[in-house]
């Protein structure tokens, strides 16, 4: 009996055999996982896609064409980063250094010594780009108590194409008016760090006193431009990273606007 039944174990496991297609198995298939062919270009298109969005965001930015903002997007922060610290930037900073250069030197000067130029001080003549490398170039949202901290070192580097625009302007005649939105506190640093940077001689240093305080930029420039209009300057030129250090009222003939996709001052 147990023959028999051995052998009718052969005969089933041979008819079984028998049925299955050369591509079957007896024992589970391996999980295979196949990526799309197509996957890298899908990669690329995507970074692609994003280096546009930031550049047309930094576009509108320095079109003036954005609502409020406090920090930069997220997804922005490798490529602000590599903008401002790679040759781009470079680039763009000496190209309005540049056309404002040959701008003063097309201009008239009166003989009255009434000619002048307003330059801002951060991101336009003096560097603050070591604090904020340690800031995520923008990504955190603006803190006084540790900017300020950082002003008191004194030791923000020049923007060598303003400090040759600067000398330029100088040289040509013009009265060199500078005016921050640094508080009359930080003077004496303000000084110190301009000095040390290469920007000696100026005709005003105009900071923010206690009654300015809390004023937006725009306003507070504005009532600064009217003081010296009144005081009968004519503004033939204003350099700037802001466009609150710009527009509103007396405004100068020409005005030369930094790029600075880092941080916005209304």
């Amino acid at each position: 009996m147990g023959l028999l039944r051995f052998i009718l174990f052969l005969f089933l496991f041979a008819v079984a055999f028998s049925l299955e297609s050369p591509n079957s198995h007896l024992l589970p298939r391996p999980l295979i996982i196949q990526y799309p062919e197509n996957i890298e270009n899908q990669f690329k298109e995507s970074v692609e896609e994003l280096q546009l969005q930031c550049t047309s965001w930094r576009f509108a930015v320095e079109a003036n064409n954005l609502s409020p903002w406090k920090t930069i997007p997220p997804e922005c922060g490798d490529f602000v980063k590599d903008y401002i610290m790679g040759r781009a930037y470079g680039i763009d900073i000496e190209r309005v250094s540049k056309e404002a250069a040959d701008y003063a030197r097309s201009v008239e000067l009166g003989e009255d010594g009434k000619d002048a130029w307003v330059f801002d001080v951060d991101e336009t003549l003096l560097s603050n780009l070591p604090y904020y490398a340690d800031h995520g170039y923008g990504l955190e949202v603006f803190d006084g108590v540790k900017f300020d901290k950082w002003v008191e070192t004194a030791t923000a580097p020049p923007i060598e194409s303003s400090l040759k625009l600067y000398e330029e302007v100088l040289k040509l005649g013009f009265n060199v008016f500078l005016l921050t939105g640094r508080g009359e506190k930080q003077r004496g640093v303000t000084v110190e760090n301009l000095i040390n940077a290469g920007f000696r001689y100026w005709d005003k240093l105009v900071l923010r006193a206690s009654e300015d305080d809390g004023k937006l930029a725009t306003v507070y420039k504005s009532e600064k431009r009217n003081e010296m209009v009144e005081e009968g300057y004519r503004i033939l030129g204003n350099s700037g990273d802001q466009w609150s250090d710009l527009l509103g009222s007396s405004m100068s003939t020409r005005s030369f606007k930094l790029p600075n996709p880092m941080y916005y001052i209304p």
